[in-house]
């Protein structure tokens, strides 16, 4: 991994492919949409968050870490 590791290049990286077969495709790349935590948290340590009908739980740490439980 590059040592100069910036949000696009976290965001446009082949895991995040829509398609699942994690390999950049030869169409258009546009990266993931990038939301601040701060925003999904809303001064709250932990949030909820449905998926899939699966209940996750983010959580910041008191280190500034985030977690992501099921």
């Amino acid at each position: 991994m590059p040592a100069t590791l910036n949000a696009f290049s976290v965001l446009s990286h082949p895991s995040l492919d829509q398609s699942g077969s994690g390999t950049m495709s030869s169409q258009s790349i546009r990266p993931a949409p990038l939301v601040e935590s701060t925003d999904l948290l809303r001064g709250s340590k932990t949030v909820g968050i449905m998926h899939n009908g699966s209940l996750y739980r983010l959580q910041a740490t008191k280190l500034g870490k985030l977690i992501l439980t099921k």
